[in-house]
């Protein structure tokens, strides 16, 4: 795999974790296709490694998976610049936007922007999601085995309330209890 500078890599995550909204999923979505399909810096497998890994750790998910994937990519001083360049220039955009909300809450114009924010984050997040399970999603066996434990796990989330881990903890289970058939 090609080894970028460290500049380049502090670019990716500046550009792209700067310019992505919607939170983690969109964020780490958009750097697979930068760091997995794009510059080929990071084998799919270890972004999938990356981003669960990041999911289940606490505090900001997208910290974690910017961390690990600049590690993963340069080692510490890409962990480094990961963590840095994805959280100082956001940071300092939500204060100045947090200041600035009370006199834009009554403004129709800007609250009907936000809403059609909020939209398009819902899109970035469906595609992230695609991008995770979309490898997993061949044959008659898999598709219906993903279809399973994705919706599953949608479902422990949003109707049930049941925290992250448990629910990874159980599709691991059953990951390795219901393996593909082997190919003759």
């Amino acid at each position: 795999m090609p080894v970028p500078t460290l500049a380049k890599l502090a670019g990716v995550f500046l550009r792209v974790g700067n310019t992505t909204f919607g939170g983690g999923p969109p964020i780490m979505a958009a750097l697979e296709r930068e760091f997995v399909e794009r510059e080929k810096w990071l084998a799919y497998e270890d972004y999938a490694l990356a981003f669960s890994l990041a999911r289940v750790t606490p505090g900001t998910n997208v910290i974690a998976y910017c961390v690990g994937t600049g590690w993963r990519i340069l080692g510490i001083p890409g962990g480094v610049v990961g963590a840095f360049s994805e959280t100082v220039p956001s940071a300092a955009l939500a204060v100045l936007m947090t200041q600035g909300y009370e006199s834009w809450r009554s403004n129709p114009i800007v609250m009907a922007g936000i809403a059609a924010t909020v939209a398009a984050v819902v899109g970035m997040m469906w595609s992230a999601v695609w991008s995770l399970v979309a490898p997993h999603w061949r044959g008659v066996h898999g598709s219906f085995r993903a279809a399973v434990i994705t919706g599953g796990a949608f479902l422990a989330l949003w109707k049930f309330g049941i925290t992250p881990l448990p629910i990874i903890g159980v599709a691991a289970l059953a990951g390795l209890l219901w393996q593909e058939p082997a190919a003759t």
